[in-house]
């Protein structure tokens, strides 16, 4: 007798530090078993995640949020999203501080991430009113600015380039700027940076939200433990990763976090980033 088909709903999920509390639940003892017979999850970078919803080679991602704009069969779940209300250190354009922002002609972007090109395109529109030429690189600092004048890098090695400025700095001679562009962001704005949320196909029920938002909670429980497994991947400070996660990420879906999705979509609009959409819920539509 033939196999049966996986009926587990596909998600994917970003191979970064930033959403370890949302995937709490997905991942460990309690609830990792049970979750495992209804998803099955594939790790990857931001920018694939929204490619496998937009194919639908997924039914549930951790998607950056100008995928909206670009895919209107997809909806928000409810509850749990990756911002910032100020400082992130995970986003970050970085230039030679000998050059001003209005002589950037280019810059080399992270292939992760499309929405923080987004937002950085339209905080270079009001900066210096124009666009300069964004080239997609891996993301290795020295690489890219040996080729562009800027460097856009997100997540995990956007971290790291923090870590290394004063070594960077010995080794180079060369000293540079790093923007924080959350910072940047609620500094010309005055609104959050949101990130990242959980989208799914307009097939999949509403109610799988209450998975995702009890594996958030837990997850922002285990911090500690979440700090211990963090600091044997990737070579950051335990202190370091444990501020990132308690103070610089934002992880709840607030009336505040959705006006901010709401601004950044007029915004890229306005500047001709993305096509005009609207973000049609309200806090309460969004609470289950």
């Amino acid at each position: 007798m033939a196999p049966s088909a996986d009926s587990r709903l596909r998600i994917a999920a970003i191979r970064f530090l930033n959403p370890a509390p949302l995937m709490w639940d997905l991942e460990h003892p309690p609830f990792h078993e049970e979750l495992s017979q209804r998803y099955r999850i594939d790790m990857m970078l931001p920018s694939e995640c929204a490619d496998r919803l937009e194919s639908g080679a997924a039914d549930i991602g951790l998607v950056p949020i100008a995928a909206l704009a670009r895919n209107p069969n997809l909806r928000v779940l409810p509850g749990c999203t990756i911002a910032s209300k100020g400082r992130v250190r995970s986003l970050l354009l970085v230039r030679r501080a000998g050059q001003k922002l209005s002589e950037i002609r280019t810059v080399a972007a992270d292939r992760a991430s499309r929405t923080t090109l987004a937002y950085t395109k339209i905080l270079f529109k009001k900066w210096t009113n124009g666009v300069p030429e964004f080239v997609q690189m891996t993301a290795d600092l020295d690489a890219m600015l040996e080729r562009t004048d800027a460097a856009v890098m997100i997540g995990d090695p956007a971290l790291m380039a923090l870590e290394e400025q004063a070594n960077r700095f010995e080794r180079t001679g060369e000293e540079l700027i790093y923007h924080d562009l959350a910072l940047e962001w609620k500094t010309m704005t005055g609104l959050p940076y949101i990130s990242a949320i959980w989208a799914a196909h307009t097939g999949v029920d509403n109610s799988v939200a209450e998975d995702f938002i009890r594996s958030r909670d837990h997850g922002l429980a285990n911090i500690d433990a979440l700090v211990t497994e963090w600091t044997r991947k990737i070579p950051l400070p335990a202190e370091t990763i444990r501020t990132y996660l308690t103070e610089n990420i934002h992880y709840v879906l607030d009336e505040e976090c959705i006006e901010g999705m709401r601004g950044f979509f007029r915004e890229a609009a306005a500047a001709g980033v993305l096509p005009k959409y609207e973000l049609n819920l309200t806090a309460q539509q969004m609470s289950l």
